[in-house]
């Protein structure tokens, strides 16, 4: 079985905020990573959200998830405390995921956009892809 992965939006401030979130709470390295613009992505992840990259995507096991259910999943993976975290399913996907799409078409202004996508570290490099 192959291990989830990320696919982030490599430009993205609060995208590469959160690989490096995960890269380090994930104690387990149950994730992978690889940014949308990266030649993984192009096998996993629909060509609109490619275009658009305003979502994180979670691929696991064949299945593709956007947005909050992306998130939830994600720190689901992480396990430990980060787990509780799904308690927010509680709340209508509908709603967590405007409130992640409200973020998400400010996330530029309000963390920035690099100029280059995110390089993984020497020790980083055997959890992502592209």
């Amino acid at each position: 079985m192959e291990k989830p992965i990320i696919f982030f939006d490599g430009y993205c401030g609060l995208c590469n905020w959160f690989v490096d979130f995960a890269l380090s709470h994930d104690r387990r390295h149950a994730l992978l990573f690889s940014p949308l613009q990266g030649e993984s992505a192009k096998t996993r992840v629909h060509p609109l959200e490619l275009d658009k990259l305003e979502s994180i995507v979670l691929w696991d096991n064949g299945q593709t998830y956007r947005q909050s259910e992306a998130i939830l999943r994600a720190l689901s993976h992480m396990g430990g405390f980060w787990r509780i975290f799904g308690v927010l399913r509680i709340f209508p996907r509908p709603l967590r995921d405007w409130v992640y799409h409200f973020i998400s078409l400010r996330r530029y202004q309000w963390f920035g956009k690099r100029e280059t996508c995110r390089l993984p570290t020497p020790s980083e490099r055997a959890l992502f892809l592209d």
